[in-house]
């Protein structure tokens, strides 16, 4: 029968564990001192020899002659055990077998001294999921074991074993294999077995492998049956449609946002789910990133799933900010996945969001939603009438210093001294030309809709997200959540600071507040008194 490659390639003795040179070696030492503790604890992520290391051990110190610190393999000690015959050395999944009974079964027969080996060891895998109730059985004996009792435990979240089990334990965390020493290992198992595989092939199961060796190794026995290129290892792995995302990310970054919706609708009715669809496009957002502010280390960092060639053809088109807002907005985007009813259209208007696309945002609940026209000074006050006849002489019974309440900048122009003639040119500065008019969050956004980056114009111009405001020549931003808070940074406050000083002629301050209670109570107010104008 046909045996897996991880399992026909497990290391035999210590010295062939791929990665772990600093656990291996305590090991072999205590063997070869014969002074092992009593319990142990491996730690790590998956693939990185937890188990295996815990097999060895539990040989090694069984081994009638034990090699360098490593079992034989060949006494009967040693092939009893790995053959299962041996009951003094006991494997349990605490995954499947989790409950206090477990537990106390083993405590029960862990007094008894071994039969045929000289140490009776207790290998439980995922030690994290035992109950509570499990956890306290297990901590009296492992608090106080027999001298021929050793527990060897393997988890892949240390966070859940309770301190009381830790502070009982030499513990062991166990790294991710390096891309290098995975890729040598293939290309020795390659040869062994007599499987064709290319150094390009090599480097990128090495890669996708993310640190694990038992996840290369089932890789390669994937693409095993013909030679194993890049081209095989992407087609049997379900990459083979990376240049499709390569083009997708290519429509994104070029504003074309129906080509990149196309290209999702393609991969959505060829089976592809759109959760990862998103993923393979963060994937490629990081390793374009990683290009551009990694160069020279990066290389080993990289997903592997993308040639030289796409990456070259990308990185003209997206600069670092770019990178890292369309990074943000697919993790977002994939973690509220999940919480939508049509998971496609989540995933649509994610592309639509990193395609620049915006739609028209609705105006600040302090502003009348009237064309610009309406917005000057111009506009009738609380004691006027809504249209009124003679514009002319409305202005002298209207200073600039009583605006109504709901006008959130006064017009800085004319001042009280000015002469009464200069009333009427009052009247009209906000139609000003461009350095001497009226300051306005409303003014400001249509000021800035040219010049800012359009998703983050389309973030500052929802009142979802900010609130504007001029108070005392300021501009201050009250910002709804995190979003906002990120999109107001350095770049964007001195944009802002740019546009109002084209508008009014004098440089402005600008400042981000968060958003509070009593401003949110101010708009209410401010749009009940809008409605009474218009219903007046």
């Amino acid at each position: 029968m046909y045996q897996a490659l991880y399992r026909k390639w497990r290391p035999k003795t210590f010295d062939e564990v791929v990665g772990q040179e600093h656990i291996t070696e305590i090991l072999k030492k205590q063997v070869l001192t014969d002074r092992p503790s009593h319990a142990y604890l491996f730690t790590g992520t998956r693939g990185t020899g937890k188990t295996t290391c815990a097999k060895l051990l539990a040989k090694a110190v069984n081994c009638l002659n034990p090699v360098g610190g490593s079992p034989c393999g060949s006494c009967e000690i040693c092939r009893g055990i790995e053959s299962g015959a041996i009951l003094d050395v006991t494997e349990m999944d605490a995954a499947s077998n989790n409950g206090v009974d477990d537990v106390r079964a083993i405590r029960d027969e862990a007094v008894y001294a071994p039969v045929t080996a000289r140490r009776r060891v207790y290998i439980i895998d995922e030690v994290h999921m035992l109950s509570k109730a499990a956890f306290n059985a297990l901590l009296k004996i492992m608090e106080e074991p027999p001298e021929h009792l050793i527990f060897i435990l393997a988890t892949t979240e240390l966070y859940k074993v309770p301190a009381t089990i830790l502070s009982r334990c030499q513990r062991y965390a166990f790294r991710r294999v390096p891309p290098e020493a995975i890729c040598s290992r293939l290309q020795e198992v390659a040869r062994a077995e007599d499987i064709p595989l290319t150094e390009d092939a090599a480097q990128l199961l090495s890669r996708l492998a993310d640190g694990a060796l038992r996840d290369a190794l089932s890789l390669l026995d994937q693409c095993a049956g013909a030679e194993v290129d890049r081209a095989r290892v992407l087609s049997a792995i379900g990459l083979a449609e990376n240049d499709e995302i390569c083009r997708m990310l290519q429509a994104l970054l070029q504003g074309d946002a129906d080509s990149a919706l196309d290209g999702l609708d393609r991969l959505y009715r060829g089976g592809k789910d759109v959760g990862s669809v998103l993923g393979q496009l963060a994937a490629l957002h990081r390793d374009l990133l990683l290009q551009q502010v990694a160069p020279e280390k990066g290389g080993g960092l990289m997903s592997g799933g993308y040639s030289d060639e796409m990456l070259a053809a990308l990185r003209s088109l997206a600069d670092t900010e770019r990178l890292l807002y369309g990074l943000e907005t697919l993790q977002e985007a994939m973690a509220g996945l999940d919480r939508l009813n049509d998971r496609k259209l989540g995933a649509e208007l994610c592309l639509l969001r990193l395609s620049g696309a915006r739609g028209s945002a609705p105006a600040p609940m302090y502003v009348p939603a009237a064309p610009a026209a309406a917005v000057p000074a111009a506009a009738p006050h609380a004691a006027a009438p809504p249209v009124p006849p003679t514009p002319v002489k409305e202005a002298p019974q209207a200073p600039e210093a009583d605006l109504p309440p709901w006008e959130d900048a006064p017009a800085p122009a004319p001042a009280a001294p000015v002469p009464v003639p200069a009333a009427p040119a009052a009247a009209e500065a906000p139609v000003s030309p461009a350095g001497s008019g009226a300051l306005s969050w409303p003014g400001l956004l249509r000021e800035l809709e040219q010049s800012l980056f359009p998703p983050d114009y389309y973030i500052l111009s929802n009142t979802a997200n900010v609130e504007g405001s001029v108070q005392d020549g300021t501009v201050i931003l009250y910002t709804k959540n995190d979003i906002a808070k990120d999109t107001l940074n350095q770049d964007t406050l001195a944009e802002i600071r740019k546009a109002a000083r084209s508008i009014c002629g004098s440089e402005v301050s600008v400042r981000a507040e968060p958003w509070r209670e009593e401003q949110a109570a101010g708009s209410m107010a401010d749009l009940s008194r809008l409605e009474d104008f218009f219903r007046n």
